[in-house]
């Protein structure tokens, strides 16, 4: 028997066939196309799903149930995206649609708590029951696992580290509030401050990288001229880390999870971001006297995550 995990995207819909031994062993995509009417993504969702099938060689018949990893809130109890916001959805009635056309069981979740379900069962944190997957991406985004469950709390809407506030009155958020974590650790904030401080360091060797046009910079541009020993780069490279690690230090006082993995663009640094990381939290964190600590991971499953983590969704 199989499960069928959708992740729906802003820019596409991918859909994955997962195996009893988690496996993908059929996949089907399309555009998204956002935005458009619900009736209609919900239309190529089947569309993709019936591709994947049809990859794996199985029917319906075969299929335990669909979980649908979404952006927005999600209400779990009533089956409905109730808010999401780069998909234009409000208070839809996605369980009820994709029963309809699909004549299977199904559940959902928020995007992000999929792909923390994703790599706490299928990935980096195999077998653990208290987890947290952080991706640092456009924004910051965040999924908690405590006893093995996601945490949505009483309004389906827990989870958001990324707005948590590590500077008072700094960045505008467009949450609404000032100095999120977003605002400081997400790709787009790096991106910032690297051309920040390319204006303010002129023979910077990020000029080379970027061809002298500065719109070309991206999450990857500091990095790469601190490997070429450049000050400049260096030092926005050093001060994006410790963003990045005090927001983990919040998340560590607060549940001190098994693990926390760090996936999104800016995770493929690996251990040139994971380490510095750990040195800060080895400083800094309340629990620095425990015997047992959190460990500091990066994510395995990379895109597949949303897909086997709303796969294992039940109830």
């Amino acid at each position: 028997m199989y499960r069928i995990g959708v992740d729906l995207g802003g820019t596409n819909i991918a859909v994955g066939i997962v195996s009893e031994d988690l496996k993908i062993v059929g996949r089907g995509s399309v555009k998204t196309r956002a935005p458009r009417p619900a009736e209609e993504i919900f239309d190529d969702i089947k569309i993709a799903v019936d591709l994947a099938m049809a990859d794996a060689g199985i029917t319906a018949d075969e299929v335990i149930s669909l979980g649908l990893g979404t952006p927005g809130t999600v209400n779990k109890n009533s089956g409905y995206i109730e808010f999401a916001n780069n998909l234009e959805f409000k208070q839809v009635p996605a369980k009820q649609m994709l029963e309809e056309r699909l004549h299977m069981k199904v559940f959902l979740d928020n995007d992000a708590n999929c792909a923390a379900l994703g790599e706490a069962i299928a990935g980096s944190g195999k077998g653990s029951k208290n987890f947290v997957a952080i991706t640092l991406g456009t924004g910051v985004g965040s999924g908690i696992i405590i006893d093995g469950k996601i945490i949505n709390g009483s309004n389906f809407a827990a989870g958001e580290m990324g707005h948590m506030v590590i500077c008072v009155d700094g960045e505008q958020c467009n949450c609404g509030r000032r100095g999120c974590w977003e605002c400081y650790a997400s790709a787009t904030a790096l991106i910032s401050q690297t051309k920040d401080a390319m204006k303010h360091n002129q023979d910077s060797v990020m000029w080379q990288l970027v061809n002298d046009n500065i719109d070309e910079v991206n999450g990857r541009t500091a990095f790469d001229a601190m490997r070429l020993n450049d000050e400049a780069g260096k030092a926005v490279v050093d001060k994006y880390i410790y963003y990045v690690a005090s927001g983990i230090i919040n998340i560590i006082n607060a549940l001190q999870p098994e693990f926390i993995c760090v996936g999104g663009g800016v995770a493929n640094e690996k251990e040139t971001l994971l380490e510095p990381i750990r040195k800060h939290i080895m400083r800094e964190r309340y629990s620095r006297y425990a015997t047992k600590q959190t460990e500091i991971i990066a994510a395995e499953l990379g895109n597949d995550a949303g897909i086997f983590g709303a796969a294992l969704l039940d109830e």
